[in-house]
């Protein structure tokens, strides 16, 4: 009896777990193996900085978190939710536009597409050539649909979950969030990605982020090369392929303006 209470009163999670009351020393190695683990993992995590220290308010649970705030701009809690906020969408918009950018002009490089206006022209030539949509039905109705959609994710910021009602003729059931800044449910996550395990949910998240801070610079890039050259990216790299010691960006006149074109 007194061998089967102290066996019951021990701890064994160990495959090392002795039987007939012979003492059982699992308990501290696991701890200090669990200690072990979390040091490991603090250490091994990616900063944007080599060698550098993350700052306290950044602690690498958000998607793409680097610990980058040199300037503690995001120290307070609210502050921090409303630059991931707006990371997110300037990282949805960018993607949309470099793809907007990037297909039409390839297609038409190689012949699919009929030939088509630069993107920097691109809206102009659409209006002239549509009389039918002014500019200003066009502004008003994308303000519109833009400004209740963006709403709608300001008020889930404010109060988690209030958007996934059903209360406007059942739309706003799509609306329910898986968190706030990814609304998931049938409307913008149809296959269901957000509906699998939390590691491969962050993994997305994450990838989503790297993808969406590459097509910003990727504008970036786009309009400098506009401004250097007058030609839209794809011309600009076919130019490139064509001759590439005559025309990169230190041939442009602009980049390295000391340098004669």
């Amino acid at each position: 009896m007194l061998t089967q209470t102290l066996l019951s009163q021990t701890v064994l999670p160990a495959r090392s777990a002795a039987v007939f009351g012979t003492p059982v020393k699992a308990a501290a190695p696991l701890r200090t193996q669990a200690r072990r683990s979390v040091t490991v993992n603090a250490a091994e995590r990616q900063l944007w900085y080599p060698g550098g220290e993350a700052p306290k308010h950044l602690d690498g649970s958000l998607p793409g978190d680097y610990g980058f705030d040199p300037l503690s701009l995001a120290s307070e809690k609210k502050a921090l939710t409303w630059f991931q906020q707006a990371e997110l969408v300037h990282c949805r918009t960018a993607m949309a536009a470099v793809a907007g950018i990037i297909i039409p002009g390839l297609l038409t490089k190689v012949g699919i597409l009929p030939p088509l206006p630069i993107w920097v022209d691109a809206g102009k030539v659409w209006i002239e050539s549509h009389p039918s949509f002014p500019l200003g039905s066009l502004l008003f109705t994308q303000l519109l649909f833009t400004g209740w959609v963006e709403g709608k994710r300001w008020a889930d910021l404010y109060n988690p979950g209030s958007q996934g009602d059903g209360s406007f003729l059942g739309i706003t059931s799509g609306f329910k969030p898986e968190s706030n800044g990814y609304p998931g449910g049938p409307f913008f996550d149809p296959l269901g990605f957000s509906r699998g395990d939390k590691e491969t949910l962050h993994e997305y998240k994450v990838k989503e982020v790297k993808n969406g801070r590459l097509a910003m610079l990727a504008f970036l890039g786009f309009f400098a090369q506009y401004a250097a050259t007058g030609k839209g990216p794809i011309d600009n790299l076919f130019d490139h392929i064509a001759s590439p010691g005559q025309v990169n960006f230190a041939t442009n006149g602009i980049s390295l303006p000391f340098i004669s074109r």
